[in-house]
């Protein structure tokens, strides 16, 4: 990870220590919880800016940001890159375009997450744009957890790693700690 963003994470009290349950349904003793770096305007900014000038030279027509931990991250590359942003959100727990937001058949696509674990949320999204014609080309992300086994290219702030356990050999769950839901996708 790009120190200077770990140094951003941090201080903004994104990355936390504790026994967490992903939307994965495994459990970790570290969570990064981007929405506490996008409470401030100017460190999201700067951590996203690392992402715009990895993807700054490529062909993208729309920015799409998975709801509810891609939309801020995607407005944010939008600004910065000028480019229309829009973002899907689940209806019936299927990742959906809804409110008026299009896409036209051949635009190219970069879905623009928070954190990228198992990849669900962003091929998710993908399918929904595909169906619309749309060309998914690849995935930016504040943090790639670097877990997952997406097909596209991935372009990250920063990466992370840190373990994960199945929750029936989870050591945390065997010395009795319960595990917390931060995020918000529900299962």
């Amino acid at each position: 990870m790009s120190i200077e963003v770990a140094e951003i994470l941090k201080e903004c009290g994104a990355l936390m220590e504790g026994h967490f349950l992903l939307s994965s349904g495994r459990h970790s003793n570290m969570y990064c919880q981007c929405a506490k770096l996008m409470q401030y305007p100017s460190k999201t900014e700067k951590v996203i800016s690392v992402v715009a000038n990895k993807v700054k030279n490529l062909e993208i027509d729309v920015i799409v940001g998975p709801a509810i931990g891609g939309i801020t991250a995607a407005y944010e590359l939008g600004r910065q890159l000028g480019i229309r942003t829009i973002f899907t959100e689940r209806e019936n727990n299927i990742m959906a375009l809804r409110r008026g937001f299009k896409i036209n058949p051949g635009e190219k696509i970069l879905i623009m997450e928070d954190v990228v674990t198992t990849g669900k949320s962003s091929i998710e999204t993908a399918n929904a744009l595909e169906y619309f014609g749309g060309n998914v080309i690849g995935i930016g992300c504040i943090v790639d957890r670097n877990v997952s086994k997406i097909q596209l290219p991935v372009y990250s702030a920063s990466e992370l790693k840190f373990e994960t356990y199945d929750p029936d050999v989870c050591p945390l769950c065997m010395n009795g700690s319960k595990p917390v839901k931060p995020g918000s996708r529900k299962f």
